[in-house]
């Protein structure tokens, strides 16, 4: 690893290690290496421990300066506050690349921070996603980004501290819903097990792509210099495998029969559809025509897609849309509200407990349950996608391909031999040898 930075940076022996910079008396001025045209790393020889800046020349015998940390004299560099003569020099690169582009009106001057990233992203994405995408985005900045990250300034933000970050978010308890009058968020803790830290694992890959969404923004604006510092963070891998749940038959009219009200004919719906709850929670009577037998799902990841009934499910919704006008919601709540956010929630574990079916189902598990029975009796993925909205075969395959008829397992089943050694098999005793 040394040796790979060494071959891109620029050397001096006076400042590359601790024991050269010992060597160095103390005074009021900086030590400076040359590291790039116009660009110079300084280090302070202090009393006990040095720091380093970054100077660039500007023009017209102007010099910009930047206190880049203390350095590595007497505690081991931690890349953030405290840095070696390698992490000095890149942080002093990256700096003098946006003095550069300052310099040609290319990026704003002035600091510009994670918080400030963040505050751009949701600004844009405002006028591109749904207010439901832009309050789930903001929650995931306020609650896991922005605590650890946001007043940090860009420019000195390095791989080591996202990976750091990252490492971190993938060890905390799980986050669960707080009183609105909690000054803490409340956590559940996360049990000590594969599955558990695997599912943490994967919950940290989506918010680091958030907060890489976010920066990439920045950087494709040129309110940033530079993506090399998380573009080198990579997700953990091997964790996004597809344990698909989803409810029998049996399972399913459980669940039905324990709904309350008008969540019965929610839950009905989704199990019949494999619509999102949020697509279910919008839809309109007008949306439904029951000639072709079809829903029009509008607006589903800013896409519209047409959801073939069965005749089981058009029949129900041809009694839900009974007497109403095309503009009137579907599905409403008992009190006739809309159905919002996370309104699905409590009813639905309170459900599962009555239906006896554990761990409690949740709003998802009902869209799997749809996807999972199409792929089980031979729909080709193909068809599953277009059902569920998604954009190619690529999730269908991960999450349904293994539930669907094969070619392998037909042949195995059809002809490898009955042993008679299974639990449910009846067992002939061996005869034993006649004695001569």
């Amino acid at each position: 690893m040394e040796q790979s930075r060494m071959a891109r940076t620029a050397r001096n022996s006076f400042l590359e290690s601790r024991t050269a910079r010992a060597r160095l008396r103390i005074r009021r001025t900086p030590y400076f290496a040359k590291i790039a045209k116009g660009l110079r790393l300084g280090y302070y020889r202090g009393a006990v421990a040095g720091s380093w800046i970054a100077r660039c020349y500007r023009g017209a015998g102007v010099y910009a300066t930047e206190a880049l940390g203390v350095a590595d004299d007497t505690v081991d560099a931690d890349g953030i506050k405290v840095l070696d003569y390698w992490q000095a020099q890149e942080q002093a690169r990256r700096w003098g690349e946006r003095q550069r582009l300052i310099a040609e009106g290319m990026v704003r001057e002035g600091t510009y921070s994670v918080a400030d990233t963040v505050k751009d992203y949701l600004a844009e994405i405002t006028a591109e996603k749904s207010p439901t995408a832009v309050r789930g985005a903001k929650y995931v900045f306020d609650a896991w980004i922005l605590p650890e990250l946001g007043a940090i300034q860009i420019e000195k933000l390095t791989t080591e501290r996202i990976n750091r970050w990252r490492n971190k978010l993938a060890t905390q308890p799980k986050r669960v819903r707080s009183k609105r009058t909690a000054t803490e968020p409340a956590t559940r803790a996360t049990a000590d097990d594969e599955d558990a830290r695997r599912a943490r694992k994967a919950t940290t890959n989506r918010i680091l792509t958030m907060l890489k969404a976010a920066l990439n923004r920045a950087f494709q604006a040129d309110r940033v210099s530079s993506d090399g510092a998380w573009r080198k963070v990579k997700p953990f891998g091997k964790v996004d495998e597809a344990v698909v749940r989803y409810l029998s038959a049996a399972e399913a009219r459980r669940l039905v029969d324990a709904c309350p009200g008008e969540f019965r004919k929610l839950v009905q719906a989704a199990m019949l559809t494999g619509c999102r709850y949020s697509e279910l929670a919008r839809l309109k009577c007008a949306n439904f025509n029951s000639d072709s037998g079809t829903l029009a799902i509008r607006l589903s990841k800013g896409k519209i897609r047409h959801v073939v009934l069965t005749d089981e499910a058009k029949g129900s919704f041809a009694g839900w849309t009974k007497n109403k006008s095309p503009s009137d919601h579907v599905f409403l709540r008992d009190d006739g509200g809309v159905w919002g956010t996370s309104h699905q929630k409590r009813p639905l574990d309170e459900a599962s407990e009555r239906a006896a079916i554990s761990p409690p189902v949740n709003f998802h598990i009902l869209r799997h349950t749809h996807g999972s029975l199409l792929a089980m009796s031979g729909v080709p993925m193909g068809v599953v996608a277009a059902q569920l909205g998604h954009a190619d075969t690529r999730m269908t395959e991960k999450h349904y391909a293994h539930l669907a008829p094969s070619y392998v397992a037909q042949t195995i089943r059809a002809n490898f031999p009955v042993l008679g050694i299974g639990d449910g098999a009846e067992v002939i005793p061996l005869r034993r040898a006649n004695k001569a």
